[in-house]
């Protein structure tokens, strides 16, 4: 039965259809899903999103993602694609005040027999007592959240939130999707004033942001610009730095899978090679680096744990030098990463704990290892028989630290390179220890 009472309830902020002088990325947001781009594995058919919205039900999610990938675009499309009401807050502007009021109009709405999606962007801003607010009102069912972070939910959100939300990556921009946008806005504006390859660079200097980029087509539409702009007269009317590909195209993605590749086969020449070529045509100095610190994570790891710190101090040093002078920098933590000796034990061991964490769900450690604060925790056997490692012999007491049904499983499986022989040599001696130990008991 409706609530008598419904004309008192607050209207859902509508979405107002943008102005002739709105700008160009409002302008060209998406009006249905199936207009996202980019993000097809989420929005398709056998997505998670295509797949609650054909059920026509939602559950609370958390949208993870760079910027300018469609979070809050997205968040408002799914409340129009099942029929909710859509209420947006930003937990930069927003306090405990406005999620009330935002819960007391969803509880008003729900005896309506309105269902209410909260939008909460940058939802990590929110302290873990913030966060906590949200689970009475998630688990009951008065709102549906949809939370925006650019950071790890992991690390950013709090276990309980988390529990209660799927978390779903949208991914950055590739440049198949990018070249979409930017024709979608020639379709609205006309076509801009650029050479193909000012317009390649134009793409590759947006780094997967697509509000960045029609930002930066809307700066060249306002100028009107007659004659079309190279890539050198594109960097500086736009005072960035963009890159210059050569006439045979190789492109962004091209030359930093070569430099990847030289620096994995250990070929110093090679890797300075493609990486001058990247810099010199004007590529960002530091998404070069960001790919040489995923790299010494990736194919190096602990066979030399100085290739990492390497990276950062490239970073620093660059930050704090600017260009031309902190670019020598960046040469020096190519040289070292390709000198490294290689291991991709810790990428492998990743990918396999990843793997088992999920298979294995939330079984819990074995009680000896939990934290006992209260007394009822103790009571129940929370840290009852902990071994202290410092007071067993050698540092070491040979403990299980696996949960209850759980094989102990191997994940990281260092190489015989590097540094890597020395952990090699460490772990044959504590599993030696444990194997001791366990007969010991036995």
């Amino acid at each position: 039965m409706a609530d008598l009472f419904v004309d008192e309830l607050p209207a859902a902020a509508a979405p107002e259809e943008p102005g002739a002088d709105a700008p160009l990325a409002d302008r060209l947001r998406p009006r249905s899903l199936d207009e996202v781009i980019g993000q097809e594995h989420l929005t398709g058919p056998e997505g998670a999103i295509g797949r609650m919205v054909a059920a026509g039900r939602l559950s609370s999610i958390i949208l993870w993602g760079p910027p300018g990938t469609g979070k809050t675009t997205t968040a408002r499309l799914l409340a129009d694609s099942v029929g909710m009401r859509f209420v947006s807050i930003s937990a930069v502007f927003s306090g405990v005040a406005d999620l009330k009021k935002a819960f007391a109009e969803a509880q008003m709405a729900a005896k309506a027999g309105q269902r209410t999606l909260l939008f909460v962007d940058e939802i990590h801003r929110f302290n873990r007592a913030q966060q906590d607010g949200f689970l009475p009102f998630v688990e009951k069912g008065v709102v549906t959240l949809v939370g925006a972070t650019t950071e790890n939910p992991s690390f950013a959100l709090n276990a309980a939130l988390l529990s209660r939300a799927q978390v779903l990556i949208l991914h950055r921009l590739d440049a198949r999707a990018l070249a979409e946008l930017l024709a979608r806005a020639e379709a609205l504006e006309g076509p801009l004033p650029l050479t193909d390859d000012a317009r390649e660079a134009l793409v590759a200097s947006a780094d997967g942001d697509g509000r960045f980029l029609l930002n930066q087509a809307e700066t060249l539409y306002n100028a009107r610009i007659q004659a079309p702009l190279d890539p050198a007269a594109l960097g500086a009317f736009l005072q960035r730095r963009v890159a210059v590909y050569d006439k045979d195209r190789d492109g962004h993605y091209n030359l930093i899978s070569a430099l990847h590749k030289a620096l994995r086969g250990s070929d110093p020449q090679a890797a300075l090679y493609y990486m001058a070529r990247m810099l010199t045509a004007g590529e960002e100095p530091l998404y070069v680096l960001r790919r040489l610190v995923r790299f010494a994570s990736e194919d190096i790891g602990l066979a030399d744990p100085q290739a990492l710190v390497q990276c950062l101090a490239a970073k620093d040093a660059y930050q704090f030098l600017g260009s031309p002078e902190g670019e020598l920098a960046i040469v020096q933590a190519c040289l070292y990463l390709a000198t490294a000796p290689k291991s991709n034990a810790a990428y492998m061991a990743q990918k396999e704990a990843w793997q088992s964490a999920r298979e294995t769900g939330s079984l819990t450690p074995p009680a000896n290892i939990l934290n006992a604060p209260t007394k009822l925790m103790k009571d129940i056997g929370y840290g009852q028989g902990y071994a202290y490692d410092h007071d067993a012999d050698d540092g070491f007491s040979g403990d299980n630290y696996w949960p209850e049904g759980m094989a102990p499983q191997h994940y990281y499986r260092p190489v015989e390179r590097g540094f890597e022989r020395e952990v090699a040599k460490r772990l044959e001696w504590w599993d030696k220890k444990r194997h001791d130990i366990a007969n010991a008991k036995s």
